[in-house]
């Protein structure tokens, strides 16, 4: 049902039987599928009777002819968890976590690979290069070893040593470079002129938006399943962490697809854009009511998901404030792990530092009176915290001698 390449900024339309990276204006092209012919046919309720266990259920708006034709390793089917309401979180009576964690390397980033790949595959691709600062390179070292294909990665050499690990582990051709994520891009452009690769970076080829706009399809059942109810059902307010911002995005053009399915109307959330003080060009963008984002200067942050000082979908990100009547927040490092700490503490749940800052920026919202705290909010945990370890100060512990008959008389019980 794959049907069309069309530029996101022209509308002009591209061949889909061949790899494409940007339209000639350099924009993102975007997929387009033959909805019309699809209603009849692709209904919630046929969604809901299918046995397969991942993204790839919705797969008739998705590069692939047919579902096991995929490159799939489970990814999406992730949980959307109630939020108790104790401690900070008291007063936040329709608050949800869905948490992207559970994908296959532990992150969001497992969805959009996973299309990706599948489609570059079908199309005759054999080696894919791409910058990362985070989760999107074990994503595509592992989506590429599923499908025998060769991945090239450039990474800040501050990328986080578990995204590294995982990457080379996997089998990646890893190189670390003494810059920033736009840093990378670069050298991963010169090296696809070069060699021959596929550029798998974000937005610079059509389709890891369209394995992240599951999430969006997949939030309209987990609430509707809330509920108790089979129709479909949209939240309030979405809080999504930003870097490249494919996710956004993405979500926006699901919602826009399930409409004119008529699997629902044409209500929509408030999109919330998220990204870190010392890295926030659509926030910066957003407040000066510009249509583009100019290069962050000296961008810096803790939260490598976040650290992306220029993206190519920037204005498709400002539109999607704008249309939904959303808003950007941006938080600084120190509140973010303190999310961090609070999601743990009172939520059972390690996020990772880009889901923090949502929770954080939420609280933030609230407090201004943007938003109020029984609206039904929806916070995006992108990642695992796991892979963040090495920002966690646990400080001395305390040792006990387990031959000492006292050792615990000193604790509280």
């Amino acid at each position: 049902m794959h049907t069309t390449l069309t530029c996101s900024a022209t509308g002009k339309t591209y061949p889909i039987d061949c790899l494409q990276n940007l339209s000639e204006e350099g924009k993102p092209l975007l997929a387009g599928y033959d909805l019309e012919s699809l209603r009849d046919t692709f209904t919630p309720e046929v969604v809901r009777g299918r046995s397969i266990r991942s993204m790839w259920r919705f797969h008739e708006v998705l590069p692939v002819r047919h579902p096991e034709d995929a490159v799939s390793l489970g990814e999406g089917m992730t949980p959307l968890l109630r939020c108790r309401c104790r401690g900070p979180f008291a007063g936040y009576n329709d608050l949800f976590i869905k948490d992207e964690s559970f994908n296959p390397t532990g992150s969001f980033k497992a969805r959009g690979m996973s299309a990706a790949i599948t489609r570059a595959a079908n199309l005759g691709a054999e080696v894919v290069a791409l910058p990362s600062a985070g989760n999107a390179a074990g994503a595509a070292t592992y989506y590429a070893a599923r499908a025998g294909m060769q991945c090239y990665l450039f990474m800040p050499e501050d990328t986080p040593p578990a995204n590294i690990i995982e990457s080379v582990v996997g089998g990646a051709k890893v190189f670390l470079v003494n810059g920033l994520i736009s840093d990378c891009g670069k050298l991963v452009r010169q090296g696809c002129e070069k060699f021959g690769w596929f550029d798998l970076s974000t937005l610079k080829e059509p389709f890891r938006i369209e394995g992240k706009k599951t999430m969006g399809y997949e939030l309209a059942f987990d609430l509707a399943d809330e509920d108790d109810t089979e129709e479909l059902q949209l939240p309030d307010v979405i809080f999504y962490p930003t870097g490249g911002g494919t996710g956004l995005i993405g979500m926006w053009k699901a919602f826009d697809e399930m409409e004119q399915l008529g699997w629902i109307g044409s209500k929509r959330p408030r999109m919330v854009v998220v990204q870190a003080e010392g890295c926030a060009p659509i926030v910066k963008a957003f407040n000066e009511g510009a249509d583009h984002a100019e290069l962050f200067p000296n961008a810096h942050t803790i939260a490598s998901g976040l650290r992306v000082p220029a993206a190519v979908g920037d204005f498709l990100m400002l539109d999607v404030l704008r249309e939904s009547g959303g808003t950007a927040v941006s938080v600084t490092d120190e509140e973010l792990m303190q999310g961090v700490d609070e999601i743990a503490r009172h939520q059972g749940l390690y996020a990772c530092p880009e889901g923090g800052a949502v929770w954080k920026a939420a609280q933030k919202l609230v407090e201004s009176g943007w938003m109020k705290p029984d609206e039904r909010i929806v916070l995006f945990n992108t990642g695992t915290g796991l892979k963040y370890n090495h920002l966690a100060d646990i400080g001395e512990l305390p040792r006990l001698d387990h031959t000492d008959p006292n050792c615990l008389d000193g604790i509280e019980g």
